[in-house]
This record gives C-alpha cells, sequence and structure tokens, in this order.
C-alpha cells in the first residue's frame, strides 16, 4: 500500500510511540533541536491533544507548550495545534464531549501553513499509533494522510518488545517508512533492558536513533547530541 498523494509538505518526520507515556513529546522536541542546530528552520506541531489548562492564548497542552519551546519558528497555537481538548482522555471521547469531529482537512491547513514558514515539521501523534480519532478515523490514518516517513519511539519497559514490533508492523502495513526508532528508557528499575533493545534492533529493520538512559529531568537540548541523524533510512 503506498500513502494517498497528500497537499502536505513531504520535509518532515511523523512521530508515533509504542504507547501514552512513552517519550513521544521529548524525543520530538530533541529532534528539533537537533535538526535546527545543522541550520534548518524547524517546527514541532501536535495536530490533538488531549489534557490542557486555559491561558490567555485558549487551551494549551503541556506537550504543545515543549513542541514550541524547541521550534525555531515561532508559530501561532492554532497552527501548532489546531484540536486541543481540556480532559486528559481519549481524543475521539473529549472532542465528542465538546461536541467537535476532528477533521484531517483542517489540520492539513494548520500543516501547509507551517511547511511555508519551516525548512522541516516535526509532527507528533498522539497516544500510540492507532489511537482512534473520531467515528472513523485514528492516528494511523492521520500519519498516512500526512505521508511522512515515521519515527517510533519505544518506551522500554516490560512488554515493550511486542509494543514496538506490533506498531513496526501497523506502520509497513500502512504503506508507510519506519526512518528509525529511538529506545528511551523510560522505567529504570527494568531488568535486561539492554538485551530488549538488543533484540529489538535485530528485528526492527530500521536503524536504531538513538538509546536515551532514565533521567529524572531530561532536557532536550542535551538528548538532540544523543540522537545520530545521519542513520535515518
Amino acid at each position: 500500500m503506498t500513502p494517498h498523494p497528500s497537499p502536505l509538505s513531504p520535509h518532515g518526520f511523523f512521530i508515533t510511540g509504542t504507547d501514552t507515556g512513552v517519550g513521544k513529546t521529548l524525543i520530538a522536541c530533541a529532534l528539533l533541536h537537533a535538526l535546527a542546530r545543522t541550520g534548518l528552520r524547524v517546527v514541532g506541531m501536535k495536530p490533538v491533544a488531549a489534557g490542557a489548562v486555559r491561558s490567555a492564548e485558549g487551551l494549551i497542552n503541556d506537550d504543545v507548550a515543549q513542541l514550541r519551546a524547541a521550534s525555531s519558528i515561532k508559530a501561532e497555537l492554532a497552527l501548532v495545534n489546531p484540536y486541543c481538548f481540556e480532559p486528559a482522555i481519549a481524543p475521539h471521547i473529549a472532542a465528542a464531549q465538546a461536541g467537535v469531529t476532528i477533521d484531517f482537512a483542517r489540520i492539513a491547513q494548520a500543516h501547509a501553513r507551517l511547511a511555508a514558514m519551516a525548512d522541516v515539521v516535526v509532527v507528533e501523534g498522539v497516544g500510540g499509533f492507532c489511537v482512534p480519532l473520531n467515528n472513523s478515523e485514528d492516528a494511523a490514518d492521520l500519519a498516512y494522510y500526512f505521508g511522512l516517513p515515521v519515527i517510533l519511539v519505544v518506551g522500554v519497559r516490560l512488554g515493550c518488545m511486542n509494543h514496538a514490533l506490533l506498531t513496526a508492523r501497523a506502520i509497513r502495513a500502512r504503506g508507510l517508512k519506519l526512518a528509525g526508532w529511538i529506545a528511551n528508557r523510560i522505567d529504570p528499575a527494568m531488568p535486561v533492558a539492554e538485551e530488549n533493545v538488543t533484540a529489538l534492533a535485530e528485528r526492527l529493520a530500521a536503524p536504531l536513533l538513538g538509546e536515551i538512559e532514565f533521567t529524572v529531568a531530561p532536557d532536550p537540548q542535551h538528548l538532540a547530541a544523543l540522537l545520530d541523524l545521519s542513520n535515518l533510512a
């Protein structure tokens, strides 16, 4: 399967994860810093976010705030995050409660404006790869719509091998390119973590772009130096 022709810029990456809470935002921000250091104009985007507080600009999600801080291009909130919902629940449920339908065309318009400003747009998904977004479409459909190379963030914890291999299979089943993956050690007490990473490196058939050790307060600017973007597939 090949992604259908998309109105979106091909210059960027789609960041997905093996689950929610595995560090997608941290890695997306580190990637933004790494790309900016090469002289590129970069901007982060999170099309859909759930879990937000009210600000002078409107609802603001913490992930979105971090992406904006890591971007070298300053874009308005409505472009970086077209859909934001206050409760921290599944996005399609939050949208239904708000009487809103998540529309990919609106997301496409926002992305097109960001792509006109920047050399690279780093798009962060929501939750895992197949989280529902409306009655008929999910996050995998959104990735397919963008047609961008996918970077998979693997939260290294018990069960990560199954989650990572299934997610990689789902990405390729959509005809999307798995450009690389990052091992993010979110469980400092996990036994044989290195053996798990090695097993995944043997099976994912995509370059390992970096291994991130557990840190209580990780700094994406520091982590940017740990990413090897030369290995991007």
